[in-house]
C-alpha cells in the first residue's frame, strides 16, 4: 500500500475551508494509501493521535507572524517523518510557507503533489520574500492542484505551470448537509418567523475580503419586505454591527449550530466576497444544494465565478458596487419564478460537480496519474 503525508496549516476539528478539504482528501484516499497528516496544533502543544487508521501529528505553535503559525520543533518533526515514514506522495497544501522552507530542505524521492488554495494575498509586503520560494516548490511539484479553471489562467504563479495543473473543485458535504427532524423543525420556525419577508442569508466569517459592508451598505436600498440575516462571527463583527446601527432590515445572528435550517428557510443566499482570497466558496455551493438562487460580486481570477454561473444560478454584480448588489436582491425579492428557475440550476451544477463522489474520484485519478507517471 502506497504512503501519503498530507501537510497543511490545521485539520478538523479546527475549523476552515481548508482543513474541510483536507480532511475530504484523507477520506477519500481511505482503504487504498496508508496515511498521515502534519499540522499545527491550535492548542499550545504538539499531540499525536491516531483517527480510523490516520496518524495525526499537529505540532505546537510557538508564535505567529501574518497568520502563519511558527513551530520551532516543525523542521525536526517533518525531517523524522520522512525518514521513517518514508512517504511515496507529499500532498502539500498552499500557501504554508514555514512548512514549504522546510520540505524543500528535504531529501526524499516522493512525489509531490501541491494543493494550490490560494494565492498568497493579503501580506502584500511579506509575500514578496516568498516569491523565489514558491517558484522552487511549484517546479519541484510533480502535480499541481487547482479549485477553479478562473484560478489556472489569473493566478499570479499558475498559469506558468498549467501543464502540472489538474483541476479538483472542493466538494460539499452531503450527509453534513442532510436536514434531521430537528432541523425541519428549525427551518419550519423560521419560516413562519419571516411569513412576511423575503431573507436573504450570509454565512461566513466577519472578515474584509467577504465583502460585508459592501452588503450592509446595500441594505439602505432594499425593499422594506427584504430582510438580511448574517451569521457568524469575527474581527470585523462590532464594526459591522455599528455600521448596520438602525437598520430595520440587518439582523446579525452569531454563530449558529443549524446551518442547515438556515439555508433551507432562507429565499435568496448573498455572497458578496470581494478579492481572491475567496478562492472557492463552499458556502455558496452548500446554499446552491438546498436550491437557492445567489447574489455574488465578480472576482477576477476567482473560484466563486465558477462555482456559480452568472444568469443560471446566480445574479453577479460589479465588484464592491453597493447599488448593483441591492438591485440585485431587490429583482430577486420581486420574482418568484425567477428565484426557482435559478435555484434549481444551482442544485444541478452542484450534483454535476461539486458533491463528494465527484471529489474523490477526482483525488483517486490524481493520484492515479501521480503514481504511474515516470513509474519506469
Amino acid at each position: 500500500m502506497k504512503r501519503v503525508l498530507h501537510i497543511s496549516t490545521y485539520f478538523p476539528p479546527h475549523i476552515g475551508g481548508v482543513e474541510q478539504v483536507v480532511s475530504d482528501i484523507v477520506d477519500s484516499l481511505k482503504g487504498k494509501y496508508e496515511q498521515m497528516v502534519l499540522v499545527f496544533n491550535h492548542e499550545k502543544s504538539d499531540s499525536e493521535e491516531t483517527i480510523d487508521g490516520v496518524t495525526i501529528f499537529r505540532c505546537k505553535p510557538n508564535f505567529k507572524v501574518s497568520s502563519q503559525a511558527i513551530a520551532l520543533g516543525y523542521g525536526k518533526k517533518l525531517k523524522s517523518i520522512i525518514k521513517n515514514f518514508n512517504p511515496d506522495i507529499i500532498h502539500f497544501h498552499f500557501p504554508n510557507p514555514y512548512a514549504a522552507h522546510f520540505l524543500l530542505q528535504c531529501k526524499t524521492n516522493a512525489k509531490i503533489i501541491v494543493h494550490y488554495h490560494s494565492d498568497i494575498i493579503k501580506q502584500k509586503i511579506l509575500k514578496k520574500f516568498f516569491v523565489g520560494q514558491t517558484k522552487r516548490l511549484l517546479n519541484r511539484a510533480d502535480k499541481i492542484v487547482a479549485t477553479s479553471p478562473q484560478y489556472i489562467d489569473h493566478s499570479e504563479f499558475l498559469y506558468k505551470y498549467k501543464d502540472k495543473c489538474v483541476l479538483v473543485p472542493n466538494c460539499i458535504n452531503e450527509n453534513r448537509l442532510a436536514m434531521a427532524s430537528e432541523d425541519i423543525e428549525e427551518s419550519r420556525r423560521l419560516k413562519e418567523k419571516y411569513r412576511d419577508k423575503i431573507v436573504c442569508l450570509f454565512i461566513g466569517r466577519h472578515v474584509p475580503y467577504k465583502g460585508l459592508i459592501y452588503l450592509i451598505k446595500a441594505a439602505q436600498y432594499i425593499d422594506d419586505n427584504i430582510v438580511i440575516r448574517i451569521a457568524g462571527n469575527g474581527p470585523l463583527t462590532d464594526e459591522l454591527k455599528k455600521q448596520a446601527d438602525g437598520s430595520d432590515n440587518v439582523e446579525f445572528i452569531g454563530k449558529v449550530d443549524q446551518l442547515n435550517s438556515n439555508f433551507d428557510s432562507c429565499d435568496i443566499f448573498t455572497f458578496p466576497s470581494i478579492t481572491k482570497n475567496e478562492a472557492f466558496g463552499i458556502a455558496l455551493a452548500e446554499a446552491m444544494w438546498f436550491s437557492k438562487p445567489a447574489v455574488t460580486y465578480y472576482i477576477e481570477g476567482s473560484g466563486v465565478n465558477y462555482v456559480g454561473i452568472k444568469d443560471e444560478t446566480c445574479i453577479e454584480c460589479e465588484n464592491r458596487n453597493v447599488q448593483q448588489l441591492a438591485d440585485a436582491i431587490n429583482k430577486l425579492a420581486s420574482d418568484a419564478d425567477l428565484r426557482k428557475t435559478l435555484g434549481q440550476n444551482a442544485l444541478k451544477r452542484v450534483e454535476e460537480l461539486f458533491t463528494f463522489a465527484h471529489f474523490k474520484e477526482n483525488v483517486n485519478n490524481l493520484y492515479e496519474q501521480v503514481i504511474n507517471e515516470n513509474c519506469d
